[in-house]
């Protein structure tokens, strides 16, 4: 196929258009398969825009015994019967942003209504009734058992996570929206429920006590989002072509390509995969861009992260047991679940002896993005001011080994910043000032994409700040109140930088005095 008649399914949801219109596919049908039978009850969590709702689809179109869709694909290895089961395909992402049970009642009937299949009972008042009722008509009709495919099923619950009264009344109206689920059992041919979080069974589907969640299974893995492997054959051609408009040779395009979007990972010891929505968008536009990014962070996210006080400095390396991340949304006492099922922390190794997962931010795309959605939250101050007045910069200071030019143009433009209202308001809220100024500091580093880790623990304490840059690694302590020399002097007394002097990058020491009055910057030492 020409590269210029290559059509990328932007956007593009539904299996059936991207087989007939000859849009790129990448190959799962094996795993969709697979996951068709591997239990009759099935539940995955993946990120926004991953693909769940093309692996719906796809999903759909297999019970369906659409079998011409399939022609030449992995599945027609494995498949031999095709038989056509009626099937409900149901996206409750058209219940989004109703404020009340009442309101999520009528967007549930009114979906269950648009279906071609639909027909009216008038004993049937409640969304759960009719969905029983349309289960049992469509056995009864066709003779065989019914696939229900359930789209975004936390779409109606999202928005209301902060407030437990309004949760609590949209989780009753979903628990009896999905109790026919169990209840027709014997009508069931197979059931897939997909979404971004995890909430629990005892809440939604306490009637479904066989739900299996597959979204940690190592076999499952890989089937939202593209391989390495897949990546390097399917997209050959296109990495090729848009090497061309960078002027760098097809390996170092990839290489910048895989540092901008892959790096999630959907269990311990899995294959990393790229964000699919992200490379489509940047394969057809021949440009790298935060397309994931391009709607902002998520308010619900924001919301949490605020109403658990979530420190985001540490959100950069954390090893973890299974159960701190993959846990029932309404049952978080902190925002690592919420963080993790959404996409902006992912696994990046699994220690089988400790069984304990090390978490981490994805990817260059997470990251800045991440950062461009905490900045105001965090510190008051607008992403694009930092980036235009004063990262480029900073950046290219560091780049450089010259810390003093660095600190000087961080002088400058922390200097400036008291005028700015909601940084200052950001600024009495904070528990102390060097808080707030590391805070600060964590963030303008990470939207560099320079990795930053805070309160790194060392045999003789914290270390306030380590930047790791190619070849240097600078060790920081910053001071409000206190002199730069006392910064530097308990750098060397706690050894700070001790655990970094074998890893061959040069070790920079830097003590930093914050002037509280002044707000920026009012000394530095350097070693």
């Amino acid at each position: 196929m020409e590269l210029l008649t290559r059509k990328y399914p932007v956007g593009i949801q539904t299996f059936e258009r991207i087989i007939k219109e000859g849009f790129v596919y990448v190959d799962k049908t094996d795993l969709v398969w697979q996951l068709a039978h591997y239990a009759t009850f099935v539940f995955m969590s993946r990120p926004r825009r991953f693909g769940k709702s093309l692996l719906t689809s796809t999903l759909e179109s297999y019970f369906k015994g659409d079998r011409e869709l399939f022609e030449g694909l992995k599945i027609t290895n494995l498949e031999k019967e095709w038989t056509q089961y009626p099937v409900l395909h149901l996206d409750l992402s058209t219940t989004k942003g109703r404020s009340t049970a009442k309101e999520l009642q009528r967007a549930l009937t009114l979906m269950l209504k648009r279906l071609d299949v639909y027909e009216d009972n008038p004993d049937e008042l409640t969304p759960g009734e009719k969905l029983d009722g349309l289960i049992r008509l469509l056995y009864k009709k066709t003779g065989k058992q019914v696939a229900v495919i359930i789209d975004e099923y936390d779409a109606p619950l999202l928005d209301s996570l902060h407030d437990q009264t309004t949760l609590e009344a949209m989780r009753k109206v979903m628990q009896e929206f999905y109790v026919p689920l169990k209840a027709n059992e014997q009508y069931i041919k197979f059931c897939f429920i997909t979404g971004i979080t995890k909430f629990s069974q005892l809440s939604i589907f306490s009637t479904i006590n066989n739900l299996k969640n597959v979204s940690l299974l190592p076999r499952f893995a890989t089937i939202c989002g593209f391989t390495e492997h897949e990546v390097q054959t399917v997209f050959k051609q296109d990495i090729c072509e848009m090497a061309k408009d960078f002027k760098l040779t097809p390996k170092e395009m990839y290489a910048k390509i895989k540092f901008k979007y892959d790096g999630y990972h959907f269990a311990g010891g899995a294959d990393a995969v790229f964000n699919p929505f992200s490379l489509l968008n940047a394969l057809g536009d021949r440009l790298l861009k935060n397309y994931w990014f391009a709607s902002g962070t998520p308010t619900f996210l924001i919301k949490q992260m605020q109403h658990f006080h979530t420190d985001i400095t540490t959100l950069d390396s954390l090893d973890v047991p299974e159960s701190a991340f993959d846990q029932p949304t309404e049952n978080m006492k902190d925002a690592l679940p919420l963080l993790y099922q959404s996409g902006y922390l992912t696994i990046k190794d699994y220690d089988a002896e400790g069984e304990t997962y090390f978490l981490s931010i994805p990817n260059q795309e997470v990251r800045v993005g991440y950062v461009n959605g905490l900045l105001p939250t965090y510190t008051g101050l607008n992403s694009g001011d930092v980036q235009v007045g004063f990262a480029l910069k900073f950046w290219r200071a560091l780049k450089q080994d010259d810390i003093d030019l660095a600190m000087s143009h961080m002088q400058s433009y922390l200097a400036g910043i008291p005028y700015i209202e909601g940084f200052k308001q950001k600024l009495a809220e904070a528990t102390t000032k060097e808080g707030f100024y590391e805070y600060t500091f964590y963030l303008i580093f990470s939207m560099l994409n320079v990795y930053v880790r805070t309160q790194v623990k060392v045999a003789g304490g914290r270390v306030d700040m380590v930047i790791f840059m190619p070849d240097t690694i600078y060790v920081m302590e910053l001071k409000v109140g206190d002199t730069a020399r006392h910064a530097l002097d308990q750098i060397d007394a706690r050894g700070y930088a001790k655990p970094y002097l074998t890893d061959g990058r040069r070790v920079i020491k830097v003590g930093i005095r914050f002037d509280a009055d002044k707000h920026t910057v009012d000394e530095w030492k350097v070693e």
